[in-house]
């Protein structure tokens, strides 16, 4: 059971990472890293979760458990 549910949120994560990385092309965060230097709290969070969920599916999915 955790084998699975390790590879869907990794699975979750590299899709919230490939969607954060799309929207920090975007032109709304361009504009943002202009005036702020910092990108939209939306890229920064799909970024953030992305890699938290991949690495919570990366110790789910393939570290052993020990029982």
């Amino acid at each position: 059971m955790n084998k699975a549910l390790g590879l869907a949120l990794l699975a979750v994560g590299i899709a919230l990472i490939i969607y954060g990385v799309d929207a920090s092309n975007s032109t709304s965060s361009s504009i943002s890293r202009t005036f702020n230097g910092t990108p939209t709290n939306k890229t920064l969070w799909l970024l953030l979760g992305g890699i938290g969920s991949a690495i919570c599916g990366v110790v789910l999915a393939f570290v052993p458990s020990k029982r």
